[in-house]
C-alpha cells in the first residue's frame, strides 16, 4: 500500500477518526485506525466498540491495501507536519510516513484483527441543518449525567417530527428542553443517544451545511460529509420529563441575562465547598438580590435592577448549575420563574417556551 495526499485533508480526515479511539490498554487493536486505500481515495476508520467513526478523504493511490496504524500517534506525527504532499507507504515492519525532508516509520497491526464497522440499515432517516443540530446540543448537554449508574441519564433524548428538532437532558438536578424549527427533515424520529456521542457529533459537523440521522433497532447512526459515525442507541425508557416542568409560578423576574451571569459568576466566588448561590426577588423594589457565604472565607452580595411580578421570595441554587443554564439561554432578556423555596425554579427566554431549563432549589435554613 502507498498513497500521497495533502496534509490538511489528510490531518482533517484522522481529526475525526481519532474521536472514536479507545484508551483501553488490554486490546491494543481500539487504540489503532484501520487505513485503506483504493482507487482514488483513502478511508479511515476508528472504534472503542461503542461509537465506530469511517472517514476519508481524496488521495493520489499508487498501490491499494489496507493497515491499521497507531491512530494518536500518527494523528500527531501529521499535525506537526510542514503543509505539503504526505506519503504513507506499507513497509514490512510497519508504515512509513514521509513529508519533505521528515520521514517516520510506526509499527502497525494485522487489519484482519480490526473490528468490522457496523452494517447499520436505519429504519428511518431524517435530514437536519447541522449549525442548528450543534447549537442545541450546546445548549442540552450541560444537564447530561455523568453517573454511569443511571445509563438512560447520560444520554440525550433527541425527537425529530413536523419540521421540529426537541432535545431533552437530564441529571436529576437540572433538565433542559431545546425545541427549534427544521425545514426539510423527512421524517420523524425518537431516540436516546449517548451524550458523548452527540456532543462529538455537533463539533464535527460543522464543517457540512447539512447532516443525516437515522435509527436502527439498537444503533444511531450520523452522517455528515465523508463520515459516518455509529453509536449504541441508550435502551430504557427516558423519565417523563412534561410532569416535572412547574404549570405555573408565584413569582416571575425578567432581567438581563448577561448581567446575570456575570454578576453570578463574581457573587461565586465566596460560594465554595458546595455553598449554594442565594436569589431574593423582591418585586415591589424591583430587585433581584444574589448572595452567597462560606464560612471562615467571606461573603459577597450583589444587587440587580429586574422587572418582577408576584411575591417576594429566597431561593438557593447550585452556583455552576445556575450559571450553566443562564449561560446557555441564548437571549438577550431572560426569566426566571419560581414557585417556592422548596420548588424547582425555570429558566426560560422572556418570551416563549422553546427553551427551558429547570433547576433543582438546594435548601437553606
Amino acid at each position: 500500500m502507498k498513497f500521497t495526499v495533502a496534509r490538511t485533508e489528510l490531518l482533517d480526515a484522522l481529526s475525526i477518526a481519532s474521536k472514536g479511539l479507545s484508551s483501553r490498554t488490554t486490546l491494543p487493536i481500539l487504540g489503532g485506525m484501520l487505513v485503506s486505500a483504493e482507487q482514488d481515495s483513502i478511508t479511515i476508520q476508528a472504534t472503542d466498540l461503542e461509537i465506530s467513526i469511517r472517514t476519508g478523504c481524496k488521495a493520489n493511490v499508487e498501490s491499494a491495501g489496507k493497515i491499521v496504524v497507531p491512530g494518536r500517534l500518527v494523528t500527531d506525527i501529521v499535525r506537526s507536519l510542514p503543509e505539503a504532499a504526505v506519503t504513507i507507504e506499507q513497509q514490512p515492519t510497519g508504515a512509513a510516513v514521509t513529508c519533505g525532508q521528515s520521514s517516520f516509520v510506526v509499527r502497525s497491526l494485522t487489519p484482519d484483527d480490526f473490528p468490522k464497522f457496523p452494517d447499520v440499515t436505519p429504519s428511518v432517516m431524517v435530514s437536519l441543518p447541522t449549525d442548528v443540530f450543534s447549537n442545541v446540543v450546546h445548549q442540552v448537554s450541560k444537564a447530561v449525567s455523568r453517573d454511569e449508574t443511571r445509563p438512560v441519564l447520560t444520554g440525550v433524548l433527541v425527537v425529530v417530527e413536523q419540521d421540529s428538532l426537541k432535545m431533552v437532558a437530564t441529571d436529576s438536578y437540572r433538565l433542559c428542553v431545546r425545541e427549534v424549527s427544521v425545514e426539510g427533515s423527512g421524517g420523524s424520529l425518537e431516540a436516546v443517544v449517548p451524550g458523548r456521542a452527540i456532543e462529538d457529533v455537533s463539533r464535527l459537523a460543522l464543517s457540512s451545511e447539512r447532516m443525516g440521522l437515522g435509527v436502527s433497532e439498537n444503533q444511531v447512526v450520523f452522517t455528515f460529509g465523508e463520515t459516518t459515525f455509529v453509536s449504541r442507541r441508550i435502551e430504557g425508557s427516558f423519565p417523563n420529563y412534561r410532569q416535572l416542568l412547574p404549570q405555573g409560578y408565584e413569582t416571575r423576574v425578567i432581567i438581563d441575562r448577561l448581567e446575570l451571569i456575570d454578576a453570578v459568576k463574581r457573587v461565586s466566588l465566596m460560594a465554595v465547598h458546595n455553598s449554594p448561590i442565594r436569589v431574593k426577588i423582591t418585586p415591589d423594589e424591583r430587585v433581584v438580590t444574589l448572595t452567597a457565604q462560606t464560612q471562615d472565607i467571606g461573603e459577597a452580595r450583589e444587587d440587580l435592577e429586574a422587572d418582577a411580578a408576584g411575591s417576594p421570595i429566597e431561593i438557593a441554587f447550585n452556583h455552576a448549575y445556575l450559571a450553566d443554564g443562564i449561560s446557555v439561554a441564548d437571549s438577550d432578556k431572560i426569566a426566571i420563574e419560581v414557585v417556592s423555596p422548596l420548588k424547582p425554579g425555570v429558566i426560560k427566554p422572556a418570551e416563549g417556551d422553546d427553551f427551558i431549563y429547570l433547576l433543582m432549589p438546594v435548601r437553606i435554613g
